[in-house]
């Protein structure tokens, strides 16, 4: 693997590649975020930080796992709720107005590049500010859910926390049978954060549409992701079958490290600072 690189080294290689490679499809991770307060799931070895993010059949089998995550959430999601996008996410708008993106897909779910005003963009593990019935589909805001949650149970609400990943915390040593989960207000079906948990499947036609575009691209930059999870990979494995150049933008160990063009290993907000600017 590749020595970490200095800023302006990586910037540019990066503005390089980008010259090279005009049309791209872009794939970003939690590591893109982490500059605005959100936490990410990996160290530089692509090993796990904190405990496994909850898994969907666990949350959808046991009321114990649902009171746990609605309780953190209510610790965890504030602090993604109010988070700004930095650097790296408003420079990718000026990519995008410049026509070198033709699409930006994200595993992350905070929104953060709609924020910043990219338009075109696919949530591929969904949106956390989105709450949606498992049995009705009724939908609502994560905002509603999480008043809905701390009305009923207001004594977590003294509680504090390490911010996790996704809308939640590291809050340990606590007693969650006391706290009421809020079922949906029309039918009483179980309330989920509309997004796509652990060990469950990204929609096929998610898949189908950015694959779609990244066959038609001249290149993939990934920004800020592991690719452990295969649901990111998958992009990297299709664009190397493809012939397709891929280019890499985090620190630390990637799954694609043999498939990639390109390599740099180097702190996203500088690097993205060191990038020319395009009035």
């Amino acid at each position: 693997m590749n020595q970490n690189q200095q800023p302006c080294e990586a910037a540019e290689k990066l503005q390089l590649f980008i010259e090279q490679h005009p049309q791209l499809v872009v794939l970003t991770g939690a590591g893109i975020s982490t500059a605005s307060g959100i936490p990410d799931y990996r160290d530089h070895n692509a090993e796990w930080k904190r405990k496994q993010p909850v898994q969907h059949h666990d949350f959808m089998s046991q009321r114990a796992t649902r009171q746990r995550f609605w309780a953190r959430s209510l610790v965890g999601w504030p602090i993604m709720r109010d988070a700004k996008p930095n650097v790296a996410h408003k420079h990718l708008v000026e990519w995008e107005k410049q026509g070198h993106i033709d699409l930006l897909v994200t595993q992350n779910v905070d929104g953060l590049h709609q924020q910043a005003g990219h338009q075109a963009v696919i949530d591929l593990h969904g949106r956390s500010d989105r709450v949606i019935c498992t049995q009705c589909h009724h939908s609502l805001s994560r905002n509603a859910a999480h008043q809905m949650m701390a009305y009923a149970n207001p004594s977590f609400l003294a509680f504090s926390a390490t911010a996790a990943p996704d809308g939640d915390a590291d809050l340990e040593g606590v007693d969650f049978d006391s706290f009421i989960v809020s079922d949906c207000p029309e039918c009483g079906g179980i309330l989920k954060p509309d997004v796509v948990f652990f060990g469950d499947n990204v929609p096929r036609h998610t898949v189908e549409t950015s694959l779609q575009h990244l066959k038609d691209a001249s290149a993939l930059l990934v920004i800020g992701s592991s690719l452990m999870v295969y649901s990111g990979y998958r992009f990297c494995k299709r664009a190397h079958e493809w012939g397709i150049p891929i280019a890499a933008l985090t620190l630390g160990k990637t799954r694609a490290d043999a498939l990639l063009t390109l390599k740099l290993n180097a702190p996203i907000p500088d690097t993205f600072a060191r990038l020319p600017k395009h009035e």
